[in-house]
């Protein structure tokens, strides 16, 4: 741990700027520049240098396939709303068919697809944001409200039904903590019902989706649209951000909308199994979904030339004009995932870690594992990240301590998932914002009373397990 306090001033202050000044971008770019600064022992030019050229080594081919991909998501859903498919969907769901009638139906619309999306977070957020978008527009869901949904049945539910890359990441996680290897599944799905933080997350979104009993800065945002009908706070709205108003001039027809991101959601499933040689779990997510995506605009683009409404010169047009409304998050993207280069340069999650050890006795293990991870992972934006490093120090000390190892792993898990559903450095953070239409400052701020609500409960839940089991 060579650079001990200084490694905590890059995240720290990039969280502090975005909650101050409002904007992610500015904030992300004075983290990165600060983190290379550090790394390079304060040399202005050549830490300024290197911070140029951290975010161009970022490009790697992970992180350009998952650019890409919300790029391509982007295009889809431009080419869904120009060719009639939204204004369709929505007359199906809401206005003609009346299948959803409310906000309550909404919620639960997007509830369900949410948990019905678990094979990654981040095709989650993207396909529950863009499909229950419309619907929820429709109905006059706040923006804040539909992003907290969306989010929260992302990642968080990846863990509680993990038969996707994440069983084999999790176990992996528990191997390297000292979990024999023939045990490694059976311990992952015994920590399962002791991760106290994902359980109540995702059933919190169901209660509030049946009762549409909020509070705080989210029953403003549910008063405002009820009121004024706005959407996003008028600080932050953006230029046509209700979809439900978008009125194409195509005829509407719902399948321009369904058909692609049936599409999507089939040939995912379908590479996951080829890739995984037959085994979905074992399937490559990046690769399925970048298969996914370039199928389903393949076909929205086929459908609109078929159907007559653009000819095949003014598709690619219109695939360009939907990606470059999503270029500010993509960048915003690609500063994310730089920033967690940064701060894993930095050894920022083994300095936290280093700090709470001293304050660990046996009993406290769980809770302070709880801890230990939810501000790592707040501070770094990571989940999988923060499970690699709390994996090999909590673990081992619940061997050594005698102490159940299924509940310190669910709270290494529970707490690890809490950065990445709260932190605005999140990846899933800003592609969730960007699909469902809401500011990332706005997210984060409505959302802040519910997941740190639930995050304190957890907190006394694995101190009365500490002691009880």
């Amino acid at each position: 741990m060579e650079f001990g306090f200084w490694s905590l001033v890059p995240p720290v202050l990039t969280i502090a700027l975005a909650l101050i000044t409002k904007n992610v971008f500015i904030a992300l770019l004075i983290g990165i520049l600060t983190g290379n600064l550090v790394l390079n022992h304060f040399s202005v030019f050549t830490g300024i240098n290197a911070g140029i050229y951290s975010i161009l080594d970022t490009m790697t081919e992970s992180n350009t396939l998952i650019i890409g991909s919300v790029l391509i998501t982007a295009a889809i859903i431009h080419l869904a709303e120009k060719s009639g498919g939204i204004e369709g969907f929505v007359n199906v769901v809401v206005k003609r068919k009346g299948i959803i009638k409310s906000k309550r139906g909404a919620n639960l619309f997007s509830w369900v697809l949410g948990l019905a999306v678990f094979t990654s977070g981040t095709l989650s957020c993207m396909v529950t944001g863009s499909v229950s978008r419309p619907v929820n527009d429709a109905l006059k869901v706040p923006h804040e409200k539909a992003a907290y949904i969306v989010h929260t049945t992302s990642t968080p539910w990846c863990v509680l039904f993990p038969f996707s890359g994440w069983l084999a990441a999790m176990a992996g996680y528990l191997v390297t903590g000292g979990v024999p290897e023939e045990q490694s599944v059976s311990v992952l799905f015994q920590s399962i019902a002791l991760n106290f933080y994902c359980i109540l997350s995702i059933l919190m979104v169901f209660v509030l989706a049946v009762t549409q009993k909020d509070f705080g800065p989210m029953a403003k945002a549910e008063e405002r649209a009820a009121k004024t009908g706005a959407l996003d706070d008028p600080a932050h709205a953006k230029k046509n951000s209700d979809t439900s108003t978008s009125v194409s001039g195509a005829t509407p027809r719902a399948m321009n909308l369904l058909i692609p991101v049936g599409v999507l959601i089939g040939v995912m499933f379908i590479a996951l199994f080829v890739t995984g040689g037959g085994n979905l779990m074992n399937g490559s997510g990046m690769k399925a979904l970048i298969w996914a995506v370039v199928s389903s605009l393949f076909v929205a683009s086929v459908m609109c030339v078929a159907q007559r409404v653009f000819t095949p010169a003014e598709v690619i047009d219109e695939i360009f004009a939907g990606m470059s409304s999503m270029l500010p998050i993509t960048f915003v993207l690609l500063f994310g995932f730089t920033m967690g280069n940064v701060v894993k340069a930095l050894d920022t999650g083994n300095y936290l870690s280093s700090i709470f050890q001293q304050f660990l006795s046996p009993a406290l293990l769980p809770a302070l594992t709880f801890l230990m991870a939810l501000m790592i992972s707040f501070a770094t934006g990571t989940s999988m990240g923060t499970m690699a490093i709390m994996a090999v120090i909590a673990l081992p000390m619940g061997y050594s301590m005698g102490i159940n190892i299924p509940l310190v792993a669910g709270a290494m898990f529970g707490g690890s998932i809490f950065g990445d559903h709260a932190s605005p450095i999140s990846d899933t953070t800003i592609m969730t914002c960007s699909t469902t239409g809401c500011d990332i400052i706005d997210h984060i701020k409505t959302q802040l009373p519910y997941v740190s609500g639930v995050a304190v409960v957890s907190f006394v839940l694995y101190i009365v397990c500490g002691f009880v089991m």
